[in-house]
């Protein structure tokens, strides 16, 4: 397997818990997917783990616009789940999905992890 792209990205969690706090769930529903969100809600500090779904997303959008023509990607089009193992897996959809294949993606690795105030994702696209 090659890599054809590789993102990164950083989040505030204080950022994060401030959107929750003056946006709450509205939030919640247009930056994560219905499964994202549960997750987050069952978690005892939930921005982070926020967070760390929206570092993964922007991380994913990096790693795809690799030849600069990727468009729009919206957040619900960047899934970030779980494998049966419990390691972060990704979902694409939509127009990141049409980006993956034109790239000839055939899998990812995520990596994910949060502090009390940072969290960070990075994202390898292989083909």
């Amino acid at each position: 397997m090659n890599p054809v792209g590789v993102g990164i990205d950083l989040v505030d969690v204080a950022r994060v818990e401030r959107m929750l706090e003056d946006k709450g769930e509205r939030a919640m529903r247009r930056l994560l997917t219905e499964g994202e969100r549960a997750y987050c809600q069952r978690q005892a500090a939930p921005a982070r783990h926020v967070a760390a779904r929206l570092a993964a997303k922007e991380a994913t959008y990096k790693a795809l616009n690799q030849d600069g023509d990727t468009g729009y990607v919206g957040w619900h089009e960047v899934e970030v789940g779980r494998a049966e193992d419990g390691r972060p897996s990704l979902t694409l959809h939509g127009k990141a999905r049409v980006a993956a294949e034109r790239l000839g993606v055939t899998s990812s690795l995520v990596s994910l992890t949060h502090t009390d105030t940072q969290a960070a994702a990075v994202v390898l696209l292989l083909a």
